[in-house]
């Protein structure tokens, strides 16, 4: 299974034919207590670092862009009657989308873990 990084702080997790898109777990620390997430609707394409969500803690609203090109395939519904599963499992259960990849070289000009894991260290 591979993820992939974005410098905006969100991931792209390879699951079947599919990309699974959030937000990273240093990105929910940031922003706080999530208290709305804005969905795309299925069915929706976005080009690579187009907005693709709105999520909104305590603190300010932020746009999520799609880390790649392509259709999205699925939304996670939870996340509307419980935002702040995006707090609890950034990575796991607090998923935004899924999005069926345009054009998986995208994902090459992304960071791996290691490099992202750097990034946001050199951003303390």
């Amino acid at each position: 299974m591979t993820t992939r990084y974005t410098k905006d702080h969100e991931y792209v997790r390879l699951e079947d034919d599919a990309g699974v898109v959030g937000i990273t777990d240093y990105a929910q620390s940031q922003l706080g207590d999530v208290v709305f997430v804005e969905l795309p609707d299925v069915g929706k394409s976005f080009k690579q670092g187009e907005q693709a969500a709105v999520v909104e803690s305590v603190k300010a609203a932020s746009e999520v862009y799609a880390p790649v090109s392509g259709e999205v395939v699925a939304v996670n519904g939870d996340l509307e009657g419980a935002p702040a599963t995006v707090n609890e499992d950034a990575a796991g259960k607090g998923w935004f989308l899924k999005i069926r990849l345009a054009n998986a070289g995208e994902l090459d000009g992304l960071m791996d873990e290691a490099a992202y894991a750097a990034f946001v260290k050199s951003l303390g």
